[in-house]
C-alpha cells in the first residue's frame, strides 16, 4: 500500500534538450512535488509546499523509488 497519492503528472515532451516528468503527491498530509528525467527518471529536484512556499523536500530513498516505478507505470 502507498503512503502517497500521486495528484498530478506533467510529462514535457516539447523541450530542445532535457524532458521531464514532474509528479504532484500528497504524503502525511502535505503537498509534493518531484522532478525526473524523462529518459532515464533520475531525480532532478523535490520540493515540499509549506506555508505559501516552497522548501527542498528531504525524502527517502524508499518512497522516491516507489515514486519512481509509479511515474514509470503511468507514462
Amino acid at each position: 500500500m502507498n503512503t502517497y497519492e500521486i495528484t498530478n503528472m506533467i510529462i514535457d515532451d516539447d523541450f530542445d534538450s532535457e524532458e521531464y516528468v514532474t509528479a504532484e503527491f500528497t504524503h502525511d498530509q502535505m503537498n509534493y512535488s518531484i522532478t525526473f528525467k524523462k529518459a532515464d527518471l533520475e531525480i532532478m529536484n523535490a520540493w515540499i509546499f509549506k506555508d505559501g512556499t516552497s522548501l527542498p523536500a528531504d525524502l527517502s530513498d524508499i518512497l522516491i523509488e516507489s515514486i519512481r516505478e509509479d511515474v514509470k507505470k503511468r507514462m
